[in-house]
């Protein structure tokens, strides 16, 4: 019980004010530059979803990070995109949670190791509080992927079917 209520205060402290803090408006904008460069390459699509903390629904059932951001990859629509090749990035701050949901259509060519490689590499800037380079680091490799798996065509255009500006919540 200690443990569920001391989650739970700790998820009342933060607030969206926390996030516009981690991440202020001038990288909000770099890291959507960021994203519509990288679709440029590729037909996939990447939102980036940012929540200071977890709604309480979500902290009276005791639900994970995991679970917000499978919710939030269906309520931002990732999942659809005409090839199944949307991705979510998912970072909850105040559990410094990172949470990676790809589309079943890129999760047919990408095994799991290569997710758990690259969480692991934005644990380590999240860790020091490097927002926007672990962010900017995920975005570049997910677009890699993307570009690998589903590249455009010369002349092919990605008809961008999702925002590309990062979700603060």
């Amino acid at each position: 019980m200690g443990a569920r209520l001391l989650r739970l205060l700790k998820h009342r402290l933060w607030d969206e004010g926390d996030a516009q803090r981690a991440l202020p408006e001038p990288v909000l904008e770099r890291l959507r530059q960021r994203v519509a460069a990288s679709e440029t390459r590729h037909s996939g699509e990447i939102r980036i979803c940012v929540e200071a903390s977890l709604p309480l629904s979500y902290l009276w059932r005791q639900a994970s990070a995991r679970e917000r951001a499978l919710a939030m990859f269906g309520k931002l629509r990732v999942w659809d995109t005409e090839h199944n090749n949307g991705v979510l990035i998912y970072l909850l701050l105040v559990e410094h949670r990172i949470e990676i949901i790809a589309d079943r259509g890129l999760t047919r060519r990408v095994g799991p190791e290569a997710w758990n490689a690259l969480l692991a590499r934005m644990r380590g800037a999240f860790r020091d509080g490097a927002f926007e380079a672990g962010l900017s680091q995920a975005v570049d490799e997910v677009g890699e992927m993307l570009a690998q798996h589903f590249p455009l065509r010369a002349g092919e255009l990605n008809p961008n079917e999702l925002p590309d500006e990062p979700a603060l919540l």
